[in-house]
């Protein structure tokens, strides 16, 4: 009896099943696993009559977990012989990543907002409840191989290892007294981080960056050799803000439209037609959301759209947009406050946190959003007495996105 391949051997092939599937070449690797006594002659003769490349990796990859625990070395060591030694380096990184520990973040009982004014704790049963959700934060559903080999023809592509670089900025000390200290602000970094690893992006954290350090650390990540050989960025910004604009430490005011601007198809080429997703959590105003009774929600009303063609002018160069394949995510409207739990970070962090963990696997970046506008419009503050009393916030997205965002996660 050969015995059972290891359980973090098995889970790599799992994760990597698609990029093995589709990247392997299979005939001179056969022929070093039938020499390792890996493959039978019949086992050989059985995954030759497949025909086509994509189906004989298919039949190698489902004997191989069968064939013993010292089968993972010897396909890893077979695909080094024969020229394949990236795939054999994907393996190894996934078998590492499997060993990793996860840390817990630690429940809360306050409410508070950027100007510190504090809120008793009272949502409704379920929506209260610990960004790790017992797994640890950023704890991924994988995507399976069949909803990838289904979705993945119209969405963009998202193959790299990693997915590209999440940029986080996250001010929490401020120099000046008009901007309070962003007490719960660690948690959320600590989330983000946490989240986008899960998602295989590598992220770069800065931590309390003065306006003019926040753009330079914008600029030097607009200009990364490394966008090239990735397919996608992330960028997110945790601060104090206003409509437009986000803090530095030092009090100056970073134009958001100048973040996106620094990743726009002009200033970064390397990530042209490729998707940017920017998650903004600051304020966007000093009101707070006071809500309104609900009366009739049913009634919709549908209004027609347009369509206008412009044939352009044909000189044999692809002309783009100044921004596109773009989408970004606020904690709040404009002209409105964004709510933090004083120990489990803001109320938008958490629930991108576990909408994205939960539905990345077989849900676009578009319908996830929607998915975390649902769940803030659930949250409730409460503070007797006060114009904050049954306080509410309500998150939204913009997008310029052209195809499907799928992120794939495990694949």
């Amino acid at each position: 009896m050969l015995g059972g391949m290891q359980e973090h051997h098995k889970g790599a092939l799992t994760k990597l099943r698609v990029t093995l599937l589709q990247e392997m070449v299979p005939e001179e690797l056969i022929e070093h696993l039938l020499a390792e006594n890996v493959l039978t002659p019949f086992m050989k003769e059985h995954i030759e009559t497949k025909g086509v490349t994509f189906r004989r990796n298919t039949a190698l990859l489902d004997l191989l977990p069968r064939r013993g625990p010292h089968a993972f070395s010897a396909f890893c060591t077979a695909l080094r012989k024969t020229g394949q030694e990236h795939l054999a380096e994907l393996l190894d990184e996934q078998v590492r990543n499997a060993r990793l520990q996860e840390t817990h973040v630690p429940l809360s009982v306050q409410e508070s907002s950027p100007r510190g004014r504090t809120f008793r704790r009272d949502y409704q049963e379920g929506y209260e409840m610990s960004i790790d959700d017992g797994d640890g934060p950023g704890s991924v559903a994988l995507t399976s191989v069949n909803f990838y080999l289904s979705h993945h023809k119209q969405a963009y592509i998202m193959r790299s290892r990693p997915r590209g670089l999440a940029l986080i900025i996250s001010n929490i000390e401020f120099s000046t007294p008009e901007l309070d200290y962003r007490q719960g602000g660690e948690v959320d970094l600590i989330a983000l981080k946490q989240l986008f690893t899960h998602l295989n992006y590598r992220p770069i954290v800065c931590c309390n960056k003065t306006g003019e350090e926040m753009t330079s650390e914008l600029e030097h990540f607009s200009a990364l050799q490394e966008h090239s050989n990735l397919d996608s960025a992330i960028i997110a910004i945790l601060s104090h803000g206003v409509d437009g604009a986000v803090y530095g430490t030092d009090g100056t005011q970073v134009q958001l439209q100048e973040i996106f601007t620094k990743l726009d198809n002009a200033h970064c080429q390397r990530l042209q037609n490729k998707p940017k997703m920017f998650f903004i959590q600051a304020c966007r105003g000093e009101e707070a959301d006071r809500g309104v009774d609900q009366r009739d929600g049913r009634e919709q009303a549908a209004s027609p759209g347009c369509e206008q063609s412009d044939a352009g002018r044909e000189d044999g160069k692809i002309r783009l947009p100044t921004q596109s394949d773009m989408i970004c995510a606020y904690a709040c409207l404009r002209g409105t406050v964004s709510l933090r739990n004083t120990k489990r970070g803001s109320w938008f962090i958490q629930d991108l946190t576990e909408v994205f963990s939960k539905h990345a696997k077989d849900t676009h970046v578009a319908d996830m959003l929607v998915k975390v506008n649902a769940c803030i419009k659930k949250r409730e503050g409460h503070a007797p007495e006060t114009e904050y009393h049954r306080c509410k916030e309500m998150s939204e997205y913009s997008s310029t996105l052209c195809k499907d965002l799928y992120l794939f996660p495990g694949l």
